[in-house]
């Protein structure tokens, strides 16, 4: 048994119970942490020496949320019967909070209780505020690192240790929605304005506010007002005229964000809903038991698997190779001043490592550095940095045209014009300053690597570095192998993404790599059904419907329309008589109608002088006629969505991808794709092999050979299997 909390009483009869999970920086709630909290509670409820309770942190925050594999041992353990093993595994959680919240006060009375303060020198998420709600006093370090939240919906859950009931009835269902639907994680001093918190003060007298709270608590403080006589909730319960409209308003505003598929924001909308309808204890039971559907919902399991376990596992260096020695980066070199260039000195900066930023001439050097200093800038206005943090940041950029600043990088980036022969003098001229150990990356989105490689004159350290933009904002960054990369050069690459605190995926070079390969497809079938004469606004709700973030024609405007024929062209040239060119029609008439997409405020939509969208562009109807007989929406759901998925798999089964994991996890932060899936191969999952087959034999008839199903999809039908559980097989084997 590790010890994780502790527990101290001192002569004035405060009992201090710290968590200090050992070597991790951030605590994470276990099932043994939950063991140790409840002794520890117990202990100080019973001893007669203890006046009031302290719970706090050792490290620098109070928490990081729960070991999701906490909840998934519950349901394991349960064998036959999970949701009961889930169901009495949250309510335990349920009971010692309540535990906490009730202090020991007489039932009858309300009176006798003793005080808990919950003292958090900085961020906690998730059970880490589920516990600060139940406790009668929330004091927080004026820690400016510090964030606070309850973030469970982001990654397919929502708050189900009785955080959702507390805060609604804290606060009621409108002022606590934007904290449990968005996930919001508050700075303390908004978290204080809020209502979440009660008070924020300087890191060294934390410890002393809280105990001078506790000795001076009367019975009338440490009431929850859901638990004293005529208690009502904030805004109107469901059945007073207020509440009512609430709900009604609640209802819509989830169902416009979610489309109707995240189950995890419909559940808590229910619960709560139900929850306000009851005292506060069945609440916390009706809680519980839609946070347990959401659990054995095969979305939020997948969505957990993907954005949490996944995700984090990419993070902290799943795929690198093992035997190389740290890389991090110290001075980073990089080529081409555009938007490109300069958002990546952005994250670099930022991130401490020395940049040099070089363009062809100074005045574009220094628009570079420009654009830097202009999003810090925005920063300070919006209260997400400080002068002091930006003039730090700024120091480290040297914008210039000499190649000889690069002396002593150990890392470059190449973001110059996507030209083979531009790449390679770029190369060629870095190469003639830089040491031999600089490791050299292109950023490229669809470039081959070892094409590009050749300019190299060591092609074992050269390699790929794909990011998408803005880089400032895109979590993502997909690095890609040549066919000589070496591991020294793909440990660096993975330490950098790391510095940069972006999510990585290691892929296989070919044409298009792993994310455009996807993205085009899908880009490419809402322009087929456009010349076929569907409905463009049926394209693009099928699309949002089933959870992505843009339809394909407003994805085709975001990324530009010129952007789409030089593509087209250039992989036409590169396939020739196997290219298809059934969506050229539809992008090469707006290419020639001057319709560049959002850039020119004129694509796909029709875009107002401020750039904002003002409806689908009525030409499309002129230049393809509606068609009198219109699909099936589910058709054209499938249809979006496979012939995407089915490149993913198609990547994967030719080596390109190397992991599903990273299929997954590249999918939904490269271009959102249906994040309550999971991923491509998490969908497929969900779906079965054999009814996917089934859709994909259903649409090659109907629609062409670019749905067939992949052989591994097929053989995976065939073994009534999914992708995950055939690589833990084999994993186990």
């Amino acid at each position: 048994m590790t010890q994780q909390f502790f527990y101290d009483l001192d002569n004035d009869g405060v009992a201090t119970i710290t968590w200090n999970q050992p070597e991790t920086s951030l605590n994470v709630m276990t099932a043994e942490g939950f063991r140790q909290l409840n002794g520890f509670v117990d202990d100080a409820l019973a001893d007669d020496a203890v006046k009031g309770v302290i719970i706090t942190s050792a490290k620098n925050d109070f928490a990081g949320g729960m070991d999701l594999k906490v909840l998934a041992k519950m349901r394991e353990d349960a064998g036959d019967d999970p949701a009961q093993g889930v169901f009495d595994g949250v309510m335990a959680i349920h009971q010692i909070l309540r535990k906490i919240e009730r202090a020991g006060m007489d039932p009858k009375t309300n009176k006798g209780g003793k005080p808990f303060a919950w003292a958090s020198p900085g961020t906690s998420a998730g059970i880490g505020m589920e516990i600060a709600l139940a406790c009668h006093r929330r004091i927080v370090a004026d820690n400016p690192k510090a964030k606070l939240g309850l973030p469970e919906i982001l990654v397919g859950i929502f708050p189900g240790s009785g955080g959702t009931t507390r805060l609604v009835r804290m606060m009621g269902p409108m002022m606590a929605a934007p904290h449990l639907l968005e996930g919001k994680m508050l700075p303390p001093a908004k978290s204080k304005a809020a209502g979440v918190i009660d008070e924020v003060v300087p890191a060294d007298q934390l410890q002393a506010r809280a105990k001078e709270w506790v000795l001076n608590a009367t019975d009338k403080d440490i009431l929850k007002p859901w638990d004293a006589k005529g208690y009502k909730m904030p805004g109107g319960a469901p059945y007073h005229p207020a509440g009512f409209m609430t709900f009604v308003g609640a209802a819509a505003m989830v169902h416009g964000r979610t489309q109707g598929v995240y189950p995890a924001a419909k559940a808590m909308l229910s619960a709560i809903y139900e929850g306000a309808l009851v005292p506060f204890d069945t609440a916390i039971r009706i809680e519980a038991r839609w946070f347990t559907s959401v659990m054995l919902n095969p979305s939020s399991a997948a969505m957990i698997r993907s954005i949490f376990v996944n995700k984090g596992a990419l993070e902290k260096g799943a795929v690198r190779p093992k035997s190389v020695p740290d890389q991090s980066v110290k001075k980073l070199g990089i080529m081409g001043a555009g938007m490109m260039g300069a958002g990546i000195a952005i994250v670099s900066a930022m991130a401490g490592i020395e940049v040099v930023l070089i363009d062809q001439t100074q005045e574009s050097a220094d628009k570079g550095r420009d654009y830097v200093e202009g999003y810090l800038d925005k920063g300070i206005k919006r209260k997400k940095t400080t002068a002091e943090k930006k003039a730090a940041v700024m120091a480290l950029i040297t914008a210039t045209t000499d190649y000889n600043a690069l002396k002593g990088a150990d890392l470059i980036v190449e973001a110059v014009f996507e030209d083979v022969a531009v790449k390679a003098e770029v190369t060629k001229k870095v190469q003639a300053v830089v040491g031999p150990e600089c490791i050299f990356a292109t950023n490229t989105s669809t470039l081959p690597i070892s094409e590009l490689a050749k300019a190299s004159n060591n092609a074992e350290q050269f390699i790929g570095i794909h990011f998408f933009s803005p880089v400032e904002r895109m979590a993502l960054v997909e690095i890609i192998k040549g066919k000589k990369t070496g591991d020294r050069a793909v440990a660096k690459a993975l330490d950098f993404v790391r510095q940069i605190r972006k999510t990585p995926i290691v892929v296989n070079d070919a044409r298009f790599f792993y994310a455009n390969r996807c993205i085009i497809p899908y880009i490419n079938e809402g322009l087929r059904m456009v010349r076929e004469g569907v409905i463009p606004a049926t394209i693009e709700n099928a699309a949002k419907q089933l959870g992505f973030p843009l339809g394909p024609l407003q994805l085709n405007d975001e990324t530009s329309i010129d952007l789409g024929v030089k593509i087209a062209k250039a992989t036409k040239l590169a396939m020739g008589d196997a290219y298809d060119n059934s969506a050229d029609e539809v992008l090469f008439k707006l290419f020639d109608e001057g319709r560049l997409g959002r850039k020119s405020n004129a694509g796909f939509y029709d875009y107002d002088e401020k750039g904002k969208r003002t409806g689908l562009w009525g030409g499309l109807a002129k230049n393809w006629p509606v068609a009198a007989k219109q699909p099936e929406f589910i058709d054209v759901q499938h249809r979006l969505a496979m012939v995407q998925t089915l490149e993913a798999v198609r990547a994967y089964e030719q080596g390109v991808l190397e992991d599903i994991r990273e299929g997954d996890v590249g999918a939904i932060l490269g271009w959102g794709f249906m994040p309550w899936s999971g991923g491509p191969f998490s969908w497929l999952d969900i779906l079965g092999a054999d009814k996917a087959v089934e859709i994909c034999d259903s649409l090659t008839e109907r629609f062409g050979e670019r749905f067939t199903a992949p052989d591994i999809l097929r053989d995976l039908a065939k073994d009534n299997q999914g992708f995950y559980e055939r690589v833990a097989k084999s994993v186990a084997a």
